[in-house]
């Protein structure tokens, strides 16, 4: 190789590198939330666990994204209905007064949805390693609910 071609070779190279990452999806980038927002009712560790109480808002049309836990996460409705699909595109319905429970980890992918023209509001207990965020955001695994 002349040392005029290894230049371009080195270019080209780049080129295809910064293309792979530019264009490579990241999980965050898959399936954002929106309308969710939260408010911290408590915190409290316990050894290597961190145990939170959220209080979670979804607007009407808002959803939490595709995501997993590190931890499990017990909820409960406040008002409103969420409609929950797992990665097998299974559906659940949960309504004011009912518990949700999510179990931990990325064999456990779900979203949560609020497909009425209400908020809806729940409170979520997480159970965590300490310094683990809320959730983990993973691709859509191809529901079209």
């Amino acid at each position: 190789m002349s040392v005029a071609t290894k230049p371009a070779v080195g270019l080209a190279l780049v080129g295809v590198v910064a293309s792979a990452v530019l264009v490579a999806p990241t999980a965050a980038e898959a399936t954002p939330p929106s309308g969710v927002s939260a408010k911290l009712i408590s915190d409290v560790t316990v050894g290597s666990t961190e145990y939170v109480v959220r209080e979670i808002t979804i607007a009407p049309g808002g959803s939490t994204g595709w995501h997993y836990h590190d931890g499990p996460v017990l909820g409960w409705m406040k008002s409103g209905t969420l409609t929950h699909l797992d990665s097998d595109c299974s559906v659940t319905t949960y309504r004011t007064g009912q518990t949700i429970i999510e179990p931990q980890g990325a064999d456990h992918v779900h979203i949560g949805r609020n497909d009425t023209t209400t908020p809806l509001v729940l409170d979520a207990l997480y159970i965590l390693p300490v310094g683990a965020p809320f959730a983990e955001d993973a691709p859509d695994p191809g529901c079209s609910h």
